[in-house]
């Protein structure tokens, strides 16, 4: 979800395709979560563009990483200055994904980028992959494994950080004229939520680690593992956790715990490093100094720090201003319902 740069009081500024439409939400019989996925739209060469992998996945001894940004970023102004140089130091192969228009276009569209970065991945690394992704990016790789059944064996760990799992009544009012498709679709009563979480939430052979904060302004409410970011159910292994849990006293808020946050990191590379979701008390002892005040995530630098953190705010303040602003939500696709044709280009395979 579009997010606030609070970063712990050092800025403070929240910013705040046409497919085959199903018939009304309420109509809806949602596809079976085994129904084949869809052939993507996105030309293939757009796609394969859009992942960067610095260093091949060939023979990776350990699963490669895929991260994704959130709403109105990208992986350069999201990842380069904490989590690419983090699993740099940790000997974690990584790829990022670049979603179109900043992820502030048809969540449903930067879906297939997702898929295509999954399938790449697992097929250069010739083993599963694990995802690590901030709000809007923590949640969209559960809309590829929803409808994509295929990439399910493909992915180790989901991990999300401040994900928007179910939307945030903070986007209501914020779209009650026009925002972009993104925000539409981010609603906590948006048809693309109640898709995204129809018939379970997660799935079998997938760990989910969903770590959110109780100050998030931005994916709202989260006051407890009731809240967006939580999932429950589908048979997947899951760790809902709040940082405050952890460490009552820490202040992180949506865009903190993205890109800064220690407790975010120690919980993250927790889950990487062992089998299974994150184990908060094992996280614990792993680091004495967890909670030791304002302490940034390994791969910041400090003296760049606030560099990168105004670069980030002045981005994300600018892709939000140049996206463009539509008066309802995007209509679902075809493959989303039960009853899509086999036709128009959703054959099933």
């Amino acid at each position: 979800m579009r997010r606030g740069f609070a970063g712990r009081g050092l800025i403070g500024a929240i910013v705040a395709a046409s497919l085959l439409a199903p018939a009304s939400a309420a109509a809806i019989t949602y596809a079976p979560v085994d129904q084949p996925g869809p052939p993507l739209t996105v030309p293939k060469e757009k796609l394969n563009a859009s992942l960067d992998c610095p260093r091949s996945l060939a023979g990776a001894s350990r699963a490669p990483v895929l991260l994704v940004p959130g709403t109105g970023s990208n992986p350069q102004h999201n990842f380069s200055w904490n989590w690419e140089p983090a699993l740099d130091a940790l000997g974690i192969p990584w790829c990022a994904v670049t979603l179109p228009d900043n992820a502030l276009g048809d969540i449903q569209i930067a879906g297939e980028y997702v898929v295509n970065a999954i399938r790449t991945m697992h097929q250069q690394a010739g083993r599963r992959i694990s995802i690590v992704g901030h709000s809007q990016g923590g949640m969209i790789p559960r809309w590829a494994l929803r409808f994509w059944p295929d990439t399910r064996a493909m992915v180790d760990d989901q991990i999300g950080l401040a994900p928007s799992n179910h939307g945030t009544t903070g986007a209501d009012p914020l779209c009650t004229f026009s925002c972009a498709a993104a925000d539409w679709q981010q609603r906590d009563i948006s048809n693309f939520i109640t898709a995204l979480n129809s018939y379970q939430e997660t799935f079998p052979g997938i760990s989910y680690t969903e770590i959110y904060s109780h100050f998030d302004e931005i994916v709202t409410p989260n006051s407890n593992d009731m809240g967006s970011s939580s999932l429950h159910g589908g048979g997947g292994l899951i760790t809902n956790e709040a940082i405050q849990d952890i460490c009552p006293a820490d202040p992180s808020e949506h865009l903190a715990i993205g890109t800064q946050d220690n407790v975010a990191y120690d919980l993250a590379v927790d889950a990487l490093e062992h089998p299974g979701p994150a184990d908060p008390a094992r996280a614990q002892a792993s680091d004495p100094g967890i909670c030791t005040p304002l302490e940034l995530m390994p791969g910041i630098n400090p003296m760049t720090y606030p560099a990168n953190l105004a670069s980030s705010a002045a981005d994300l303040a600018a892709n939000t201003a140049a996206a463009k602003q539509i008066n309802a939500e995007p209509p679902l696709a075809c493959y989303v319902t039960a009853s899509c044709p086999q036709s128009k280009g959703y054959k099933r395979r």
